[in-house]
């Protein structure tokens, strides 16, 4: 009995060593955080907001994702700091930008706004357009929708193809799906700077040598609009919709 009694009491030892021992290692495991979680308000890091705000729909350094690239020079030439502060800030209706300030219903602070802006603004590359007349950001005159056409024709369906519908180097532009995701000033900010990141030019390389004028910008953004359609996504005209028969299923 004796005999038994001192291998269960060593057992019992070597058992809690183990757990002893493990416990102390739990500090060198991997996914263990090492410091204390920080509250989301005090985040002052550019590259930390913009990884956990921007990049999921603008690509890993303002490159270009599902939206438009932030660290595109010809965005950061047209948009002002008070364009991209309101944009962010309050996002944009019918689209997929969110409000991301708090007073908006979001997460960010007006500060973490700022450092947000502060550096997107710092990838411009300076000089890069000094040479260049840049069309306005919003349009300043109406545009007209059959000029518009034309304008198309010459300089966008050898991608876009006849129609708009698409080609061989790019997909339609005047899919109603797609419009009904983007606003108006998307369209138009497109038209300006073009998508680099995945081969579409800005307004002056579509034929190079000759940039497009304020007004055709306008008019080509016009002719877009006018294939937005009421319901995007409905396989059918409207009203010619009917329920099926009772018992048909």
């Amino acid at each position: 009995m004796i005999g038994r009694s001192s291998v269960g009491i060593h057992g019992v030892a070597a058992a809690a060593l183990v757990i002893g021992l493990g416990l102390a290692s739990c500090s060198d495991l991997r996914g263990r955080p090492d410091t204390i979680a920080t509250n989301p308000d005090e985040v002052v890091d550019f590259h930390i907001l913009e990884r956990q705000n921007c990049s999921g729909c603008h690509g890993p350094d303002g490159k270009g994702g599902a939206a438009i690239a932030l660290g595109n020079p010809v965005f950061l030439a047209i948009a002002s700091d008070s364009t991209i502060r309101a944009i962010a800030s309050k996002g944009v209706r019918g689209t997929q930008m969110p409000a991301f300030a708090r007073s908006e219903g979001g997460m960010l602070t007006d500060q973490q706004i700022d450092i947000l802006i502060r550096g997107i603004r710092s990838r411009a590359r300076a000089g890069s357009l000094q040479d260049a007349s840049v069309p306005s950001y919003e349009t300043t005159s109406p545009g007209d929708a059959q000029r518009g056409a034309e304008v198309f024709k010459r300089r966008c369906s050898s991608c876009h193809g006849p129609h708009g519908e698409g080609g061989e180097l790019a997909g339609s532009i005047v899919n109603g799906s797609y419009l009904a995701l983007v606003s108006d000033q998307h369209v138009r900010t497109v038209v300006i700077t073009g998508r680099p990141e995945l081969g579409m030019p800005d307004w002056r390389n579509n034929i190079p040598g000759h940039p497009m004028s304020e007004q055709e910008v306008s008019d080509v953004v016009a002719w877009l609009l006018t294939h937005r359609t009421q319901f995007p996504g409905q396989p059918y005209r409207v009203g010619s919709w009917r329920p099926a028969p009772s018992g048909a299923f």
